[in-house]
C-alpha cells in the first residue's frame, strides 16, 4: 500500500504521469476462536490466527471492550492473537 502514489517519466520535454493505487487485501481469519469450557477460578486462553501479522486487534466480551487488566492479558505474535483470562468466575462465560 505504501507504493500508492503518482510516478512519471520524463524525456526532458515531455512527461507522462500515472497514479497507482494498491489495495490490500482484508485481513480474514485463518482459524476462529473456539469455544471452551473450565472451572471456576481458572486460566481460559482464547486463541485466534490472523492472515495478516500485525493487525490491531480489539478483545470484547458481548459489547464490552475489554481493557488490559490483571483479569485479562492481551497477547499477539505475528499472526495469532490470543486473550488470557485469569480467575474465571460464571459471569466470565
Amino acid at each position: 500500500k505504501s507504493d500508492s502514489d503518482t510516478y512519471s517519466c520524463d524525456i526532458g520535454d515531455a512527461q507522462s504521469r500515472a497514479k497507482l493505487t494498491v489495495q490490500e487485501p482484508p485481513v480474514l481469519f485463518k482459524q476462529e476462536l473456539q469455544n471452551e469450557e473450565t472451572k471456576e477460578g481458572k486460566q481460559v486462553r482464547l486463541t485466534c490466527e490472523l492472515s495478516k501479522p500485525g493487525t490491531p486487534v480489539k478483545w470484547m466480551k458481548g459489547d464490552t471492550v475489554l481493557c488490559a487488566s490483571e483479569k485479562y492479558e492481551f497477547k499477539q505474535h505475528g499472526t495469532v492473537a490470543e486473550l488470557i483470562i485469569r480467575d474465571v468466575k460464571s459471569v466470565d462465560a
